[in-house]
């Protein structure tokens, strides 16, 4: 089977473990000695956590912790999924999970939040892209693992859970009431906007691209000849499945490269290349981004940027240029999620910690865009994978709506203008981004 791709003991189980990994050769030399000396230290720390802490505890619970403690410190995307985080995660993936709707990272012992997902119970409170949650139910989840805060804010469906939050800008700490429900991702919505087809892609799931390809024949349908082009909403999609951003960007393309990965060694590198047929026979699109684009969205506006396919605009992407594999550990012994390899645009440029940067910078002047803000993204983890050299990134101008104008959505306004070829809404050019 193939593994997803994404943008739990004494010492006669250490040895044991040591066996089936094939640590353990026919002869060694003293050179060999270390990995055995520190088995021997991590046996003696169980026995010792097991005799001697202040509660019972199980050799499950130690093991767990202790592998999960080994993974996620090796960068912020990196965990350890127990039996039960794994199949939560494989539904997940087919678009229908149980829980509060946020995608949802691990930052100075708080959950920060990436993005709400469209339409769940996170995103209609009103939590935002940058949030930090510091506590639930009232219990603070400082020294937390991420996958047990997570597991926290599962639960039966109806039952309520009440979120600490604190929000930059904010004075205190303040508390969300939400209820918890079956969260079924429909990560592809559309409509018309007039001669125009508006997509929306809110993750990528295992629905994402059959779901573009509906949207894109209805669309045609509903507008008929005098379609003259889509804009493809990326903003906030906190991205998903590997695959499906490259079925996407095909979507879009008849040829050239989509994205290659390189992994730890040369034979772990892999290219993607665009298939003939573009779904949408030419027409012009421009790709709306932000600072909650991330991870397999990214692959998707790094594609059609540097094939020159759509025009990018927003504000510069969260900057996850890594891919993580599932990885199953034995029958019943839940998974690895590991960061596996980099993955590159087709000009051969990293994002890592750098992100998207669009081709016309639109704020949508809300507080998470102001540039005096500190926006969240990947360089702002703490262990995240260093970026490579970064190329010179151009000063440039930042659009706003001009003083006094309110606008629903000013982006997608900006990018309707600019796709008729006329500008109706105010705009007002004011600092500068870098």
């Amino acid at each position: 089977m193939k593994r997803p791709v994404f943008i739990g003991m004494g010492m006669g189980i250490v040895i044991g473990f040591i066996v089936a990994v094939g640590v353990l050769p026919a002869a060694h030399g003293a050179n060999d000695l270390g990995p055995y000396r520190q088995f021997d230290l991590f046996s003696d720390a169980f026995e010792k956590v097991r005799a001697n802490y202040v509660r019972p505890v199980q050799d499950d619970e130690l093991i767990n912790g202790a592998i999960e403690g080994m993974v996620s410190g090796l960068d912020p995307h990196s965990s350890y999924m127990d039996a039960k985080s794994f199949a939560d995660m494989q539904i997940q993936t087919k678009g229908e999970f149980g829980g509060i709707g946020i995608e949802v990272t691990m930052e100075d012992g708080l959950i920060k939040v990436i993005s709400p997902i469209d339409d769940t119970p996170a995103a209609k409170a009103g939590l935002k892209t940058g949030d930090y949650i510091a506590a639930i139910d009232g219990n603070t989840i400082q020294g937390m693992a991420l996958n047990d805060a997570i597991d926290k804010m599962r639960g039966p469906v109806g039952t309520k859970i009440t979120l600490t939050i604190l929000r930059n800008g904010e004075k205190k700490p303040f508390d969300v009431a939400l209820m918890r429900a079956v969260i079924h991702v429909d990560s592809v919505k559309w409509h018309r906007e007039g001669d125009i087809g508006y997509i929306r892609l809110a993750a990528f799931n295992e629905e994402t691209a059959s779901g573009l390809e509906k949207a894109v024949r209805e669309l045609k349908k509903q507008i008929g000849p005098s379609l003259k082009g889509y804009v493809l909403d990326l903003r906030n999609n906190p991205g998903g499945l590997l695959e499906q951003s490259v079925q996407v960007a095909d979507d879009f393309l008849n040829k050239g490269e989509i994205v290659s990965t390189r992994g730890r060694h040369p034979e772990d590198t892999e290219r993607y290349d665009a298939k003939f047929g573009d779904i949408t026979d030419g027409k012009p699109v421009i790709v709306l981004i932000n600072g909650g684009t991330a991870s397999a969205s990214e692959i998707v506006a790094g594609a059609l940027q540097d094939q020159q396919r759509a025009k990018i605009l927003g504000m510069t992407s969260f900057g996850k240029g890594s891919v993580q594999t599932i990885i199953p550990l034995g029958e019943g012994g839940g998974a690895l999620r590991l960061t596996t390899a980099r993955y590159y645009t087709p000009s051969g440029r990293s994002i890592q910690a750098e992100g998207i940067t669009p081709d016309i910078a639109v704020a949508q002047d809300t507080e998470n865009d102001q540039p005096k803000i500190e926006r969240p993204s990947e360089a702002d983890l703490p262990g995240h994978l260093t970026p490579e050299a970064a190329a010179k990134k151009k000063a440039a101008t930042v659009i706003r709506p001009a003083p006094g104008k309110k606008y629903d959505d000013f982006q997608l306004a900006y990018a309707l203008d600019l796709l008729r070829g006329k500008m109706t809404v105010a705009i007002a050019k004011s600092d500068v981004a870098r």
